[in-house]
């Protein structure tokens, strides 16, 4: 039986879309006169003791990910603490690779780890026609928690873009410099574009799926985004990205999109501007006058506290949140973190920032 957590406890027939608004999805129309919205990268994970000892049911990380029981519970755990303003999907971006038949394994100590992509036949050999039935128990997840969350509570869906997910196809592995993958790109672009195709294809196709089964907003992580020149961020990232935004955009779905090209310094204001997203997750090496006065013009912005700092605590983390609270509040806004939690992060740490959110005070 699913352990509900306390916040989703009760009778939540009772009200409706028309009474309860969800300050998440406000936000993409403009900044909140109350608080912004927030939720943080990897909000569920190791930091929590609650997940620690949910983990122990299914020690296989790729198992975890498809029990829809221990997920959905995964993902409602942070909202019981911090009451978030949204609940992401509990899952990985590398399911995407498992199900196109790429091996994938989880090493404790060294994260995942995949049986390399590398050549046009291995690229033949993936079969993103079975991406639908293997990912099942993902959709499944989405729909419970979409039956269980609290009204007020949106409910985010996600996938890994294109070049990111390709990196670790390739690489075998995530980190380090990629060399493999950007020689194949520089070198061979048009035998690369073929896995960058069959990628973003297969993204569309869960993303809408996602959505289907009740997503209301969804997420796409460039988590290697930053390790690309000029010419091969736009052919690698903004050019499928855009692919992906106009292709589920056509499909007739108006889900907000948010994008998340991690490390992309002065390119984000391109990636803003060609791709057609509606939101942007800036990492900390943003300035925050610079993203208020050319990012947030043309979409929603979300971030951008430093992780690090979240684990540091102290007086700074109160600084921090209320320099990007004071500079960034007055546009569309979801405050967030500038990557995931880390797993030494104290709970009380983001219970601090929860706290602080809810009073909307900019000040230290």
């Amino acid at each position: 039986m699913l352990r509900r957590s306390g916040l989703i406890q009760g009778n939540v027939a009772k009200y409706t879309k028309s009474v309860i608004k969800k300050a998440l999805l406000e936000a993409f129309r403009g900044p909140s006169p109350e608080r912004p919205p927030f939720w943080f990268l990897r909000q569920a994970g190791r930091y929590l003791p609650e997940y620690r000892e949910l983990r122990q049911n299914a020690p296989n990380f790729l198992d975890f990910c498809y029990s829809p029981e221990l997920t959905v519970e995964a993902a409602l755990q942070p909202l019981s603490r911090f009451k978030m303003d949204a609940a992401i999907l509990f899952s990985d971006i590398l399911v995407i690779p498992d199900a196109l038949g790429c091996k994938v394994d989880f090493v404790e100590g060294q994260g995942p780890l995949l049986q390399p992509i590398r050549s046009e036949r291995a690229i033949a050999d993936l079969r993103p026609e079975g991406m639908e039935d293997h990912l099942q128990p993902v959709f499944a997840s989405v729909r419970e928690l979409r039956r269980v969350l609290p009204p007020e509570t949106a409910l985010i869906g996600f996938a890994g873009a294109p070049w990111t997910v390709a990196l670790y196809m390739v690489e075998g592995r995530g980190g380090g410099e990629s060399d493999v993958i950007r020689r194949w790109a520089y070198s061979e672009p048009e035998s690369f574009a073929k896995l960058i195709e069959v990628l973003a294809d297969t993204t569309v196709a869960y993303l809408k799926k996602q959505i289907e089964c009740g997503a209301e907003v969804v997420m796409l992580f460039d988590t290697w985004a930053g390790l690309l020149s000029e010419t091969q961020f736009h052919a690698w990232v903004i050019a499928p990205t855009a692919k992906i935004v106009s292709r589920l955009k056509a499909s007739g779905s108006d889900v907000p999109i948010i994008g998340f090209p991690r490390g992309a310094g002065a390119l984000y204001e391109d990636y803003v501007r060609e791709t057609g997203i509606d939101g942007v997750s800036l990492d900390p090496t943003v300035p925050l006058t610079w993203a208020k006065e050319k990012l947030q013009p043309h979409c929603l912005v979300q971030g951008n506290l430093d992780n690090h700092l979240l684990v540091a605590g102290g007086r700074g983390l109160g600084e921090e949140t209320g320099r990007i609270l004071n500079a960034l509040s007055g546009g569309g806004f979801i405050f967030n973190l500038g990557h995931g939690i880390l797993p030494q992060t104290p709970p009380e740490h983001v219970a601090r920032v929860a706290e602080r959110l809810f009073s909307h005070d900019s000040a230290p």
